[in-house]
């Protein structure tokens, strides 16, 4: 399914992981409770993430996990600039595997897509969105039961 097995059912370790990770990346002031507001829509991506693995990405945490930390949690800095830290088979495994396609046959400026609420949870928390995909990624697809920050 979209959601993989389901939030409920993955192992304790990988749900204290993501309670973790949804307190540290959503710290905006403008975003601090959104992840109690798409909570179900963050859980499912999560979810989905440990199902398949991470679709078998590599962790780059080496080069990158101390940059991704400090943009991850800098309230100036915006998804453009996480969005740029993705290698190429991130972006594509990302834009595949993201349960939110446009539904065939939306008008243009009315766009309505598979699972709308995940398509309305990646606009409005773009960043905090990346920023737990990629450190999903670079924690080995949930190798440890917290969200491993460089500090």
């Amino acid at each position: 399914t979209a959601c993989g097995k389901g939030f409920d059912n993955l192992v304790k370790g990988s749900q204290d992981y993501y309670r973790t990770a949804a307190v540290e990346l959503f710290t905006h002031p403008s975003h601090t409770m959104d992840n109690a507001t798409f909570e179900a829509e963050f859980e499912c991506w999560f979810a989905s993430m440990c199902t398949t693995k991470c679709g078998g990405l590599a962790s780059q945490a080496d080069s990158r996990k101390a940059k991704l930390t400090e943009m991850c949690q800098s309230v100036e800095a915006d998804w453009l600039k996480i969005w740029k830290m993705f290698s190429q088979d991130e972006i594509k495994w990302f834009k595949n595997s993201y349960p939110s396609d446009e539904v065939e046959g939306s008008e243009e400026g009315s766009e309505v897509h598979y699972k709308q609420a995940m398509e309305t949870a990646k606009e409005v928390n773009k960043k905090e969105l990346l920023c737990m995909t990629l450190f999903t990624i670079d924690d080995e697809c949930v190798k440890w039961p917290y969200i491993r920050l460089t500090k």
